[in-house]
């Protein structure tokens, strides 16, 4: 059975790749916080800024690595260069999530998995050198996950739009800007089929439809029962911009495959 090492289990995708892998695989996770991980035999505590990386996978000693792990962006650095160097020693695969924040420079088109990436964001420039870290090991052992703006029920975006909705502040969205979605659950899904395929390379992970970040946002609210909501449009450019990640060479199944409606679907009223 393979063993499998979740980086940032205890964050929102951490957890459902946690939830969505642990009755088929033996599972470990790490956490920062969180005593309700401290009696897990199959969580470590692991600080990023603090520890080495090296005690939990000696410890696990994990077969596939999926990294989910958020944080200082030096200290992101160092660790996964510790990550590809066990890898190149162990011949573990290593699973990184990346963003579609990666191609935040082109915003005239959509991007796919094998243009090249460059960013004028922070954000994304870290994304692009831990992407590169990876792929010096031989394709077999490591995929690539970009991934689109991640919503759900429970998602960090999710709950600060209801706070902004709640405390009558108008919420920023973006006219402009064209995107295509996922959801942790989703993106679990398609990730454990990957695994299961032993499959390797490069792969976008989002809705295969695009949409407004302003008209998703307004039907966000619908799905939450907001009526009225205060917005904030704010628009960076003269036409639209793209920021969104769809397949091309690297395809999944039909039954893995969704729809923004699909995201929609996911999101209750509290």
């Amino acid at each position: 059975m393979n063993r499998i090492l979740i980086l940032g289990a205890s964050g929102f995708i951490g957890g459902a790749l946690y939830r969505e892998l642990c009755h088929y695989f033996d599972t470990y996770g790490t956490y920062h916080t969180g005593s309700i991980y401290t009696d897990n035999q199959h969580f470590f505590h692991f600080d990023m800024e603090q520890d080495d990386i090296y005690s939990v996978l000696i410890k696990v000693r994990p077969h596939i690595i999926i990294s989910a792990v958020r944080g200082d962006f030096e200290a992101q650095t160092e660790t996964h260069a510790l990550l590809t160097e066990y890898c190149q020693t162990t011949r573990s695969k290593i699973i990184f999530l990346s963003s579609a924040n990666v191609f935040d420079a082109f915003s005239n088109y959509p991007s796919y998995e094998y243009d090249k990436t460059l960013s004028m964001s922070r954000f994304g420039k870290l994304k692009i050198r831990l992407e590169n870290m990876c792929m010096k090991l031989p394709e077999k052992q490591y995929v690539i996950a970009r991934l689109p703006m991640v919503f759900g029920a429970h998602s960090p975006r999710i709950k600060e739009l209801k706070y902004f909705l709640e405390s009558k502040v108008a919420y920023e969205v973006f006219p402009d800007l064209v995107m295509n979605v996922s959801s942790a659950d989703q993106v679990s899904r398609q990730l454990h089929y990957i695994i299961n395929r032993k499959r390797h390379g490069i792969y976008h992970l989002g809705s295969t439809d695009l949409i407004h970040h302003d008209e998703f946002i307004r039907e966000v609210c619908e799905r939450l029962e907001f009526s009225n909501p205060l917005f904030k449009n704010v628009y960076t450019s003269n036409f639209d911009r793209f920021l969104a990640v769809l397949p091309k060479d690297n395809k999944l199944p039909k039954h893995l495959l969704y729809t923004h409606h699909d995201i929609l679907e996911e999101i209750h009223p509290a």
